[in-house]
C-alpha cells in the first residue's frame, strides 16, 4: 500500500513541477510579445559591428616580410604567399600575396601571429559573390580600405544597446534607436 501512495505523490510532484515549467515559459512568451520587432531593412540600414568584430582581412604589402608565419597558423592553409629570395641582400622579397575568402572561417589566427602587423580585420562583412573566383583576393584588393559604415550618408545607422546607456545605468534597447 505504501508503494502506492508513493507513486501517487511522485506523480502530483512531477505535475505540478510541469505545470510550473510550462507556466514559466508562456510567462516569457508572453514578455517577449509586446516588444517591437527587429527587423532592419538592410540595404538601407545597417546594424555598427563590435570593436572586435572579424571581418575582410586588410593587408599591408609594404610591411609584408614574406616570413609565411600566417600560411603556417592558418588551421587551412589559406593565404598564398609568393616570393623570391635575393642573394645581395639576403632577404625575401615579396611577390603576391592572396587570400580566398571563400574558405577562409575568419579565426584571426594569421592576425594574430604576425610579427610586423601587416594584416588586420576591418569592419567589413558585404562579400557576397556571383562568381565564389571573385572572392580571391590579391594584395591590391586586400590592400584597400572600406568604407565605414558610419561615414556613409545614405545609409542609416542602427546602433547595439551596448553602444549606448543612458542615465541611472539602463541600457536602450537597440530596437528602438536609430540615428
Amino acid at each position: 500500500m505504501f508503494p502506492m501512495v508513493t507513486g501517487f505523490m511522485n506523480y502530483g510532484q512531477q505535475t505540478i513541477r510541469a505545470a510550473r515549467y510550462i507556466g514559466q515559459s508562456f510567462i516569457i512568451t508572453l514578455s517577449h510579445a509586446n516588444r517591437l520587432p527587429v527587423t532592419i531593412q538592410y540595404p538601407y540600414e545597417k546594424s555598427i559591428t563590435s570593436e572586435r568584430f572579424r571581418g575582410r582581412i586588410h593587408f599591408e604589402f609594404d610591411k609584408c616580410i614574406a616570413c609565411e608565419v600566417c600560411v603556417r597558423v592558418c588551421p587551412i592553409d589559406l593565404p598564398v604567399v609568393d616570393w623570391r629570395f635575393e642573394g645581395d641582400i639576403k632577404n625575401k622579397i615579396l611577390l603576391n600575396y592572396s587570400i580566398d575568402f571563400g574558405v577562409c572561417i575568419f579565426c584571426g589566427n594569421c592576425i594574430e601571429y604576425c610579427p610586423t602587423n601587416c594584416l588586420s580585420m576591418t569592419e567589413e562583412y558585404e562579400l557576397s559573390t556571383y562568381d565564389r573566383h571573385e572572392l580571391n583576393y590579391n594584395q591590391i584588393a586586400l590592400g584597400r580600405l572600406p568604407m565605414s559604415v558610419i561615414g556613409d550618408y545614405t545609409i542609416q545607422t542602427v546602433m547595439n544597446s551596448t553602444q549606448i546607456k543612458i542615465d541611472k545605468g539602463k541600457y536602450l534597447d537597440s530596437r528602438t534607436i536609430t540615428n
